[in-house]
């Protein structure tokens, strides 16, 4: 089982050189102790062993977790002034999304994570973007959710516990809850969340999809 700390580091170390133009961290590996499910492997999505097809997962860009993990819990202030975690969405499937206002890769997805929002909140998903500005700067980060016409729910990690929680290694950095709290996946780097593969994958994890098992 490899570790989902082992090879990560924190954003904070990295902020300046991400305002240098590195906006995405390149580094490997996953986070706390969550397994990364292997295409063949006992359990996977009908793979076969010879030359597995791509499941949803991979046809979307997203990395499979093994069944049955979950992360760890939080708390934080939203942009307009209430709170919000984790626990408060237990029925849906929760789109977890790291981002920062100085992170150009995260402005280029985000039209598409407010699309896949307004297509999806009805049947149970929601979008919860978690700023890694350090300090939570109103003036910073109001200004820009107003220009990208955000309406999804922003929580603010001003000292970066949360994402050091998570252990985030790059930005934006995505992750997949099903409802009732599993981390099923994991995106590390943009992606068109909007793609018919996303939804195609989407639509699997969907409380009623989640239901009928």
């Amino acid at each position: 089982m490899r570790s989902w700390a082992s090879s990560l580091i924190g954003v904070s170390r990295y902020q300046s050189l991400a305002r240098a133009g590195l906006a995405v961290l390149l580094l490997g590996g996953l986070l706390w102790a969550l397994p990364e499910r292997r295409p063949g492997e006992e359990g996977g999505h009908h793979a076969r062993p010879a030359v597995p097809a791509l499941d949803p997962f991979e046809k979307a860009g997203v990395t499979e977790l093994t069944d049955g993990q979950h992360g760890p819990p939080f708390r934080l202030a939203t942009l307009d002034g209430g709170a919000a975690s984790l626990a408060d969405h237990v029925d849906r499937l929760v789109v977890l999304n790291f981002w920062a206002t100085w992170c150009e890769p995260c402005r280029l997805e985000m039209p598409t994570l407010e699309t896949l929002w307004r297509e999806y909140r009805d049947r149970g998903l929601v979008v919860l973007a978690v700023s890694q500005d350090r300090g939570a700067p109103r003036a910073l980060i109001e200004p820009w959710v107003r220009h990208q016409r955000l309406t999804f729910p922003i929580l603010l990690d001003p000292d970066l516990r949360t994402s050091r929680a998570w252990r985030v290694t790059g930005l934006p950095a995505t992750f997949l809850v099903r409802p009732r709290g599993e981390v099923a996946g994991l995106a590390v780097g943009p992606r068109e969340w909007t793609s018919g593969e996303m939804r195609a994958l989407v639509e699997t994890m969907l409380p009623s999809a989640h239901q009928s098992h």
